[in-house]
């Protein structure tokens, strides 16, 4: 994956350099930005990036702002950091179409493990595959999910999340093996991720939310 871009949006210089140190020693070619607005202008000039890591509170333009923009036209993963985590500022972030949350502060080799786990499942050879159940298709080469042949529009961590739920039709899941499964690391997070996620995923299936069933005390089961 040495080829993947990774853009960098934080406006406090040293923590820009610690990430960006880190990711180049992965292999990665990493850009910075100091704010929303140069952040916009290197993603417009640069080509092909694969991945933004998005600081919420700056100056100018914060993360939800820069995040708004960019999806009205990509899907480019987005991992943002915060300072916070709150249930409200998590569902505000995936309906914007944030990916992923890192709270403040955080290891960079954390870092470093989900900007992996989440190019491995976007650049990687397992991508090349079709997934079809219950009425649902899944291009993971196209990122592209139709319901009855009609385009269902998910985020990126609710694309991974159905994927896993579908190559695990009819199998129980907890939501520890969801969390080290889809996040592809030992993620310290808690139940509400999973459930918040779900969540979401369900209210996009419409008529097929009822596909995802929960199993209580253990997780989610798919069954189609």
């Amino acid at each position: 994956m040495t080829s993947a871009k990774i853009l960098i949006v934080d406006d406090e210089q040293r923590l820009r350099k610690l990430v960006r140190d880190y990711l180049i020693r992965e292999g990665y070619s990493v850009f910075e930005a100091g704010n929303g607005v140069e952040a916009l202008q290197i993603f417009s000039a640069e080509e092909n990036i694969s991945l933004i890591i998005l600081d919420v509170m700056m100056p100018e333009m914060d993360g939800w702002q820069v995040c708004a923009r960019i999806r009205q036209t990509s899907k480019v993963p987005i991992i943002m950091l915060t300072a916070k985590a709150g249930e409200q500022d998590e569902l505000r972030g995936f309906d914007l179409g944030v990916d992923e949350y890192v709270t403040k502060p955080f290891s960079p080799r954390t870092l470093a493990a989900r900007v992996g786990a989440i190019l491995r499942r976007t650049m990687g050879p397992a991508a090349e595959k079709q997934l079809e159940a219950g009425g649902i298709v899944m291009d993971k080469s196209a990122h592209i999910v139709t319901i009855d042949g009609e385009p269902v529009e998910l985020s990126f961590k609710e694309f991974e999340l159905l994927q896993y739920f579908m190559e695990n039709n009819g199998i129980a899941l907890s939501r520890e093996r969801i969390l080290n499964s889809v996040w592809n690391y030992d993620y310290y997070g808690d139940a509400r991720t999973i459930d918040t996620h779900v969540k979401k995923l369900r209210s996009k299936l419409g008529s097929k939310a009822s596909l995802i069933k929960t199993v209580w005390g253990i997780g989610y089961k798919f069954e189609a």
